[in-house]
């Protein structure tokens, strides 16, 4: 998919609800030929004599026939998504009628959009920069609380405008420099050093900080793999029933009964948890559950979150001690969650609070202390630097250009105390300036437009 010059001077047109039968559906129409087009088939009152912003009942009609009655919503440029002429026409549901008015608005002259190309739009003529038009995709895929503020945020500027600020100072510490080059015999400084390695200073500091907040972003935009891993019988199945309110895996007292892993999307506190039930960690002599074993191992290593779940009744302090030091090795932050509180040895739960006090008491069955265990979960995932405001990186590639931005910025560090030449410390700069234009759009590529706006829904 490309998207050439001439192009962009067509009506295009689109559902913008989805597909399926509804109650009701919305096609719309941009560019500068869209209110007339739709003038010529609608009965009603004559579109280009009202205002924008304005809604109007009357028929599509196909010369003599009737196709629908419909609501026309006028949006006349600049004062549109696209800042182009915008028309909505809202018909039934019926995807007859869909088809009917899309074909004939075809043959009128507008070509069907491509997926995304009404933010595409948006973008090219100014109406918002580039890391806050792939914020529109987010917030229209948004599934939780936080992944719709993290995409709100950004739709709304988010560190757009902080990196824009701090960039328009580094451009004009470029030109100076560049303006030196061209006096480079009368030896003058237009640029003074000291400021200059004060802004990169203050621009690496804000930078270091986005780069740090991806790891939450990522969280926050596709969920955080979640393992419950434990011996056979531990009630791992049961909790992961418990949890989603359903009987989504197979409760069994006969050992190894989950062979493969069983993932489901769990919302707490606003947060997509993906919670992975996985076979029991022992040694067997079964080809299958060995199978299911390895997997087990290998979800643990990518998760993000282990909940190592272990059965009061049937265990003991050596044992628990050996795994606990297992899954500190591994690195992967875990709770310790004593299932089956209700059949305790109580020895045993005395010996946990002394040598294990974080560790959580359920009963996976009686779904007892789960709200306690699911506080646990929220305080691991860390969203309070998110919830107090600060802006979230949730883009990989805003997070790249942020990592090549920084490396620019330590560049024309080293070249200060190094007493480089001014050529190569324009040249840093440059580069630095390059990497942040890329999150925002002031530098784009063809290639990078449409990697990114293919990926949207059409009629976006």
């Amino acid at each position: 998919m490309s998207f050439s010059l001439s192009e962009q001077n067509d009506t295009i047109i689109a559902l913008a609800t989805p597909q399926g039968v509804g109650a009701i559906a919305v096609i719309r129409l941009s560019g500068k030929d869209a209110i007339q087009l739709t003038n010529e088939v609608f009965f009603g009152k004559n579109l280009e004599k009202q205002e924008s912003h304005t809604i109007h009942f009357g028929t599509i009609r196909d010369g003599d026939k009737i196709i629908d009655e419909v609501l026309v919503s006028l949006f006349i440029a600049p004062k549109s998504f696209t800042k182009e002429n915008v028309v909505e026409i809202s018909t039934h549901g019926s995807s007859y009628i869909i088809n009917q008015v899309l074909k004939l608005f075809i043959r009128k002259g507008a070509r069907p959009a491509k997926p995304g190309e009404f933010t595409q739009r948006a973008f090219l003529n100014g109406q918002f920069d580039l890391a806050q038009a792939e914020a529109v995709a987010d917030l229209i895929h948004a599934d939780s609380e936080t992944s719709h503020q993290a995409a709100l945020s950004q739709m709304r500027g988010g560190f757009s405008s902080e990196i824009q600020e701090l960039r328009s100072r580094l451009i004009h510490f470029a030109s100076m420099i560049e303006l030196e080059l061209d006096f480079s015999e009368e030896d003058v400084e237009f640029a003074s050093r000291e400021e200059l390695r004060t802004l990169v200073e203050r621009l690496l500091r804000v930078v270091e900080e986005l780069i740090l907040s991806f790891d939450l972003g990522n969280v926050i935009k596709n969920g955080v793999p979640t393992v419950i891993a434990g011996k056979p019988n531990a009630g791992k199945s049961t909790l992961l029933n418990a949890l989603l309110n359903e009987e989504k895996a197979i409760v069994s007292e006969i050992a190894g009964t989950t062979r493969d892993f069983i993932e489901d999307e769990i919302n707490i506190g606003g947060v997509i948890f993906r919670f992975i039930d996985t076979a029991g960690l022992r040694e067997t002599t079964d080809t299958i559950e060995a199978i299911g074993v390895s997997r087990t191992q290998e979800k643990m290593k990518s998760a993000s979150l282990i909940i190592y779940l272990f059965d009061l009744g049937d265990t003991d302090l050596v044992e628990i001690n050996r795994d606990v030091n297992k899954l500190e090795n591994q690195g992967v932050p875990f709770l310790k969650v004593a299932n089956k509180i209700d059949k305790a040895n109580s020895l045993l739960v005395n010996e946990l609070k002394e040598k294990h006090p974080d560790t959580i008491f359920i009963s996976a069955g009686q779904k007892e202390n789960l709200e306690e265990l699911k506080s646990r979960i929220l305080v691991l995932v860390n969203l309070d630097k998110f919830r107090t405001g600060n802006t979230v990186v949730t883009n990989v590639r805003h997070y790249d250009s942020l990592v090549k931005t920084r490396e620019s910025l330590l560049d024309i560090l080293s070249g200060l105390d190094n007493e480089v030449t001014n050529d190569f410390v324009a040249m840093d700069i440059r580069r630095s300036l390059h990497f942040l234009g890329e999150i925002t759009g002031e530098i784009t590529t063809d290639d990078l437009l449409e990697n990114i706006f293919r990926n949207f829904c059409i009629g976006k």
